[in-house]
């Protein structure tokens, strides 16, 4: 029932998006000293979204088989580009920082937006807590 919520759907989406990045940039972080290593990030949210929600087909059972998920957060994994080292290595222990940042924002906003949704709905049932 409240996967029919399109707010809920949204916030869900924004989560899985957020965690995906956070798993890029951990292997970035954890790649920095490899010599050739490439940086890598999502595209960013909203342009992954509308994409995957606006194009392909659509299942009504999660058994069907679709050519993609629409809006599941998975984005494209694009090149962070950097300057690279004399290595050849383009990952930047500072921008992994703000990545990472900005990731957390993604997921506390998420978490808002999925809070307060649910509030709306006990609210509309009769319930308060």
């Amino acid at each position: 029932m409240l996967d029919r919520i399109d707010t809920l759907r949204m916030a869900s989406s924004l989560t899985a998006h957020a965690v995906e990045r956070q798993k890029l940039i951990a292997r970035n972080v954890a790649n920095a000293d490899t010599p050739g290593f490439r940086s890598r990030d999502l595209a960013g949210f909203a342009e992954t979204y509308r994409s995957h929600g606006l194009t392909g087909m659509r299942a009504s059972r999660p058994s069907h088989l679709t050519e993609g998920r629409g809006g599941d957060g998975a984005g494209r994994i694009t090149d962070a580009g950097g300057e690279p080292a004399p290595n050849g290595n383009t990952v930047s222990l500072e921008e992994e920082m703000f990545r990472s940042a900005a990731a957390k924002r993604q997921f506390d906003l998420s978490l808002a937006v999925t809070k307060s949704s649910l509030s709306l709905v006990r609210t509309s049932l009769g319930r308060r807590s």
